[in-house]
């Protein structure tokens, strides 16, 4: 073939030549530059199964998702938080990253579902629907070969797989290497996947080889203090969905302080005052303005993406039935159950709920006094006391006790003096050997005091160590849960008298559930009306003045007692009705109602041997 020939040859076969090439080309062309917001927009369909409005996806049909996704799809972003209200939209997010992952950006991925039960609904209700609905996914995802390796709760395709595992099951969290992790409704976890752990942070561990590694932890939250979103929240830029005022343009959360109807009558237009101009707008000039709306960071600086929502910004739930819900959860809480309203600050406001402290009403507690008519009432059988050292002074409570641990206040009493001197504990001797009388006559002394030893240590046990056949005690406070109330004593000290340790905490959880008792019998606390008593206004604020909450610290549930008002710190009350309760265990007397004429209870010899319990409550 000469020369001419050969270039003939190549101008016919240059069309053909530049369609291959150019096939070639489109072949190895790389994707489109998709965030994972226009990926959904271009590829995602909604399935019957999974929505009440199937088919194409729409990004502004609920506008604050796109920022959420798109942080998501972010390769420079390692985690992403959503604490949010129930109806928002989290389920089908978290499809869309699926999606995403799968076709786009292909990875191993892992979805945890609080159960194994919920990570099967999962994978057939919403994930096997999607893979079969959108071709870009069924082209990927071999679902009729039985050695695909394709199971309810794993799925394959070229580059990576979605393995879906409950948070209770360990096995699912095993050797399991994995870039993309999306903890779904974490609040939902339990603390330890069988005996392995946190089963958040076991998960966690699986991402440790992916230096691109993404985390996803979503969730509706819970209790305050209990809640996994809500910490992991706080650590976060802690973003809110702002949208601006239809009126005068500012931009601001919708919060539901702001949201104005008429409790009585519910058929009314529900409005929503805006916080800078004052101005009322209905719910779709509100909700109009979400094309606008963009999230506000608290803690900008923060290296994970934080995002809250709650139901009024929500596209798939009208305001009328968060306003309906609300005051049903409130006429439940007036008559005394709080479990409406908690569902209702979860689910439609995206907010933890804190639980109330246990406490008690001191103004009930002040309305309960009555007039004995004696300094000790009939029905009293035992007197003990308890102490409280302060530097100029001692404060000394006298409670009387009958049958079932039903008490008495008898005396609250202060003798002043400095206790570094011997005269104010001679004051205090003869105090503690005082008879205190029935009508009929009948005097009643003190079977048993604790002396708190926290302070001026060696002056109480020096003034203790000769008095142990009298049930005068030493004691030191130990807080904590599962400390015992009364342990057996020790005698690790300088004169070796015994020394009894109290678990103070578990003492007033038993002294404020009889507090709490309002019948008059067994555990049932009365006080008396007279002024000479020492039962004054104060006493009763010292009494009420703490309270039981539950907290969150390095990961773990604490329970603990804190004052209820940080600027009234004189809780001298409840310590000394705790000691005087001590000492009553400690003495052990049997509560019964003695034959006409015996007296009080008899004295016990020795202290008993201690279980560390507390009967009767």
């Amino acid at each position: 073939m000469n020369t001419r020939e050969v270039r003939a040859w190549i101008v016919e076969l240059a069309p053909q030549t530049e369609a291959m090439f150019a096939r070639c080309a489109a072949l190895l062309k790389p994707p489109p530059a998709l965030t994972l917001s226009k990926w959904a927009d271009t590829y995602r369909v909604i399935s019957a199964e999974s929505a009440a409005a199937p088919g194409r996806w729409n990004t502004d049909n609920a506008p604050y998702q796109r920022e959420i996704m798109d942080a998501i799809g972010n390769h420079h972003i390692r985690k992403v938080v959503i604490m949010s209200a129930a109806q928002i939209g989290k389920t089908a997010m978290l499809m869309n990253v699926l999606g995403y992952y799968m076709h786009y950006y292909p990875a191993p991925v892992m979805v945890m579902e609080p159960t194994l039960d919920m990570a099967q609904a999962l994978s057939k209700d919403f994930l096997a629907p999607m893979i079969r609905d959108m071709p870009v996914l069924s082209a990927l995802v071999d679902t009729k070969s039985r050695y695909s390796g394709n199971t309810i709760l794993k799925k394959n395709f070229p580059g990576g797989h979605v393995t879906i595992v409950g948070a209770n099951s360990p096995v699912g969290l095993r050797m399991r290497p994995i870039k993309v992790l999306l903890a779904d409704e974490v609040d939902g976890y339990p603390e330890s996947a069988g005996t392995e752990g946190d089963p958040l942070l076991l998960a966690q561990k699986r991402q440790t080889t992916f230096w691109d590694k993404k985390t996803v932890i979503v969730s509706t939250p819970t209790i305050k203090g209990h809640s996994r979103i809500e910490k992991e929240f706080l650590n976060s830029t802690m973003e809110e969905w702002n949208v601006p005022c239809p009126g005068c343009g500012h931009f601001q959360p919708l919060v539901w302080s702001q949201v104005k109807f008429d409790k009585d009558d519910l058929t009314k237009p529900i409005l929503y005052e805006c916080e800078r101009c004052g101005e009322v707008f209905g719910e779709y000039e509100w909700k109009r303005q979400g094309k606008h709306g963009h999230f506000v960071a608290k803690n900008p600086n923060a290296e994970a993406r934080g995002f809250h929502l709650n139901t009024l910004a929500s596209n798939f739930c009208g305001w009328h039935e968060v306003v309906e819900k609300h005051q049903l959860a409130t006429e439940l809480l007036r008559q005394g159950d709080p479990e409406k309203m908690k569902t209702w600050v979860n689910t439609e406001l995206g907010e933890t709920w804190e639980e109330p402290g246990d406490r008690v009403d001191e103004d009930a507690l002040i309305t309960r006094r009555e007039l004995y008519g004696a300094e000790v009432p009939d029905d009293v059988l035992v007197l003990t006391a308890g102490v409280d050292v302060q530097a100029d002074r001692f404060e000394v409570e006298v409670v009387g006790w009958g049958v079932g641990k039903e008490s008495w206040g008898i005396r609250y009493q202060k003798i002043i003096g400095d206790t570094m001197e011997n005269p104010v504990w001679e004051n205090l001797d003869a105090f503690l050997l005082t008879p205190f009388h029935k009508k009929d006559g009948t005097a009643l002394y003190i079977s048993a005091a604790c002396i708190d030893s926290g302070y001026r240590s060696n002056q109480v046990y020096s003034f203790t160590v000769d008095k142990f056949n009298r049930y005068v005690f030493a004691i030191k406070g130990k807080g904590g849960q599962g400390v015992p109330y009364i342990r057996n004593p020790s005698t690790d000290n300088r004169v070796k008298t015994p020394l009894f340790t109290i678990g103070v905490d578990a003492g007033k959880d038993f002294i404020y559930q009889r507090l709490r008792v309002t019948e008059r019998g067994p555990n049932y606390c009365h006080f008396p009306s007279d002024e000479g008593a020492g039962y004054d206004a104060t006493y009763f604020k010292g009494l009420a003045s703490e309270m039981k909450i539950t907290r969150f610290r390095k990961g773990k549930m604490t329970v603990s007692w804190v004052l209820r008002d940080e600027g009234y710190k004189r809780n001298e009350p409840l310590d000394l009705r705790n000691y005087a309760t001590a000492a009553l265990e400690i003495y052990n007397p049997p509560l019964q109602k003695p034959e006409p004429g015996a007296g009080q209870a008899p004295r016990r010899k020795g202290w008993r041997k201690l279980s560390g319990g507390i009967g009767g409550v």
